[in-house]
């Protein structure tokens, strides 16, 4: 493969995935407004040169905004930008034609929703392209007399006026006694853990990875790139992203909004005792869906107003999937969180193994050792210091 194109591609992702990253990014409107007291965000504009329509939104945001660019089209960053966007931040500025065919095909996208669904996202980059760079406009007679495909786990809703056989607090209730009961998860108040992380950012090899967490809420994950570390933390209230310049564009982001709430849910999440309390207005009726062989009961909770479906299998009551909903400047995407290798700790079974997939990239991580209730310096909750110096850098 092209290293170019590797990394090129990992420049998208990688605004993505220090939020991603066991700390994934929600929804943007209602979002925004959780934390007013969170340190101000980067702006695209202040981070980026010759950024033109994709102004006024986070840096986390424009860069899942590429993500759905990539999604959408099948594209990599270095097919939008060049090919020497690969090798210097500040090449990612120049004007070339796809560029510039992008910049008009959000402006005519937005007059389209403005014009005829009243702002909302109606119309998208996905609804034409469907992966393709190049729409098609003649009917296809063997996709119209195909076998139906399979219906997408990650987009199924339920199903109006269909009758609830388990309702979620049933599915919350086993699960809670799934992981080893209230009582177990209660006397879990920390942990640490060692293992692998293997992604697009690191050219598909395996490198060291640390997680730190605090009942209720504090977290810290840390991936020991080549290049040097990439950290992600939650103090309870506010949170960051950072990594080393030569590894990202913006080597310290802090979260806001979605990005925010994200990073809380999954530190909440981390201690799993209060998840009936942690999501609300919880929903059940969802269609029968299998997950690698297996049936799952899918169950909807809301955070700030964001939509969470939790997919747990029916016989083991573990939770095997998280699915998330990420509405950016141009559209809605999705990230989901798949959960295995639950192994005893304390008393309380822990995923050793998670698998986070995205509009751009997937990775996975492989614990090899869990410490619970360990003593962890308040340090690691801390802000991050900046990797190294900030190197230049644009995009569109």
């Amino acid at each position: 493969m092209n290293m170019n194109l590797v990394r090129g591609r990992i420049v998208c992702v990688l605004g993505l995935l220090a939020s991603c990253l066991l700390g994934s990014t929600l929804v943007y409107g209602q979002a925004r407004l959780a934390d007013q007291t969170a340190e101000k965000p980067l702006m695209a504009e202040q981070a980026f040169k010759n950024v033109q329509v994709l102004r006024g939104i986070p840096v986390k945001e424009f860069m899942e905004t590429m993500g759905f660019f990539a999604a959408s089209l099948s594209l990599t960053c270095s097919d939008c930008h060049s090919e020497a966007s690969g090798s210097n931040w500040a090449n990612y500025a120049d004007d070339i034609p796809r560029k510039q065919t992008a910049r008009r095909m959000v402006l005519m996208v937005n007059a389209i929703n403005s014009a005829n669904f009243g702002g909302a996202r109606k119309v998208t980059c996905y609804t034409c392209h469907r992966t393709s760079p190049v729409p098609k406009v003649v009917p296809s007679l063997a996709a119209q007399y195909a076998v139906p495909s399979e219906e997408d786990p990650d987009e199924i809703e339920p199903v109006p006026g269909a009758r609830v056989t388990v309702t979620a607090e049933q599915v919350l209730s086993k699960y809670v006694q799934a992981l080893g009961g209230a009582a177990a998860l209660s006397k879990l108040t920390s942990f640490t853990g060692k293992g692998t992380y293997e992604g697009f950012d690191s050219d598909f090899g395996k490198v060291a990875f640390d997680i730190y967490a605090k009942a209720p809420n504090l977290r810290t994950t840390v991936v020991h790139m080549n290049g040097g570390d990439a950290t992600t933390t939650f103090d309870g209230h506010e949170a960051w992203a950072a990594a080393p310049a030569d590894l990202v564009p913006v080597p310290l982001v802090p979260l806001s909004g979605q990005d925010l709430l994200g990073a809380r849910l999954d530190a909440e999440l981390a201690f799993p005792a209060q998840i009936k309390q942690t999501l609300t207005d919880w929903r059940a009726g969802f269609p029968a869906v299998t997950l690698d062989g297996h049936d799952a009961d899918v169950i909807e909770g809301k955070m700030g107003g964001t939509r969470i479906k939790l997919y747990f299998d029916k016989q083991t009551g573990l939770l095997v999937r998280q699915v998330r909903y990420v509405d950016t400047m141009v559209g809605t995407v999705t990230t989901h969180v798949v959960y295995s290798d639950y192994r005893p700790v304390a008393g309380v079974k822990v995923p050793f193994q998670w698998q986070l997939t995205w509009v751009d990239g997937q990775s996975t991580i492989k614990l090899t050792s869990v410490q619970p209730n360990a003593a962890i310096d308040a340090a690691k909750f801390a802000k991050p210091a900046v990797p190294s110096a900030p190197s230049k850098s644009a995009s569109k």
